[in-house]
């Protein structure tokens, strides 16, 4: 569904961190969108910051209704215990998960057109007694999703004219022992396709160009330093060449990223998470975000986390979150189109 408004669910995370607080923070794009906080609703206007709540008033969420524009509307969600900033409790840890799959079931039913996710703490989570690796891994699983792509992306500098850094992974959050195993040519396929599709539907990239990072250091070596880059990505990229996908690689990724390089690029395929995503966080740090491509829902989050320290202070920054929104928003009006385009 699409609204007047684009409307947006925003899950508050961790509630001992700092989502609540940036949820509440949103005023600046209030009057764009339908912002929808799933939390606490006691919660989430207690660590408003100071003024906030003057600026974007917190009202109840109907789904039948609209709130005015530049209000944020909050979808009561209740608290398992009382939450105190920088403390964490495992008896939260289903109400955490309750937020995401709420937010998703919305999405799917089309009651909203996007979700960004703040921070959770996967480590208390965990300690609660329940597996959970990162949304990435929840989101695709719950959606019965059998492969989805993890794709971090910012602005390279303070300004909106600033041109995009997007680095996808081949493999998400694995022990680096295990990364050369995951690596196959079926699921590097997948990988590539998922990642040239969303570029083309959800952000509207006609021919997207893709460099693609070998494994290894300087790419093998020409077999010196590791067969994987002859054995499994070189073959690969090959056969999607000739289908059409404009890829560049395997390529050393200590030179991947530089300017020459990246100019004309859209994305980057990094085989690990270590790979490519230090590289991205010191370009972005404060303005990237984290999207979850392949879904069948647009999902957004911040690249940061639940920043315990910070919690409860007023000093946190929505920096990345206002950047997710901005990009769900963009994502899902894209995709309509895309939709709408056949």
């Amino acid at each position: 569904m699409t609204h007047p408004r684009p409307c947006i669910a925003l899950t508050s995370g961790e509630p001992a961190g700092i989502g609540p607080e940036l949820c509440a923070a949103l005023h600046v794009r209030a009057s764009v969108a339908r912002l929808v906080v799933l939390g606490d609703a006691g919660l989430i206007a207690a660590r408003a910051p100071q003024g906030a709540i003057l600026l974007a008033p917190l009202v109840p969420y109907s789904p039948s209704g609209e709130a005015p524009a530049g209000a944020i509307e909050v979808l009561h969600i209740p608290l398992r215990a009382p939450a105190v900033p920088g403390r964490l409790d495992t008896a939260n840890a289903p109400y955490v998960l309750e937020l995401l799959d709420c937010a998703r079931d919305g999405c799917l039913r089309g009651e909203f057109d996007a979700m960004v996710t703040a921070p959770v703490h996967k480590g208390v989570i965990n300690d609660a007694g329940i597996p959970f690796s990162g949304h990435t891994e929840y989101l695709a699983d719950t959606t019965a999703t059998p492969r989805v792509v993890m794709m971090l992306a910012g602005r390279t500098a303070e300004s909106d004219a600033a041109p995009w850094l997007r680095v996808a992974l081949a493999t998400t959050h694995l022990a680096l022992a295990d990364v050369p195993a995951a690596i196959t040519r079926e699921s590097l396929t997948t990988t590539l396709r998922i990642l040239h599709d969303a570029l083309r539907r959800q952000f509207g990239i006609a021919q997207p160009r893709i460099l693609v990072a070998g494994l290894n250091p300087h790419a093998g070596e020409g077999g010196h330093l590791g067969r994987e880059e002859i054995d499994v990505i070189t073959p690969v990229l090959d056969a999607l060449r000739a289908q059409g996908l404009q890829l560049d690689g395997p390529l050393p990724a200590d030179t991947l990223f530089v300017p020459r390089l990246l100019a004309g690029a859209d994305a980057v395929l990094a085989m690990y998470h270590d790979q490519g995503l230090p590289v991205l966080k010191y370009a972005t740090f404060g303005r990237g975000i984290n999207i979850t491509l392949g879904l069948p829902i647009v999902r957004t989050s911040v690249d940061h986390g639940t920043a315990l320290d910070l919690a409860g202070t007023g000093r946190a920054d929505a920096g990345s979150l206002i950047e997710a929104v901005d990009a769900a928003i963009a994502m899902a009006g894209s995709g309509a189109a895309a939709r709408a385009d056949g």
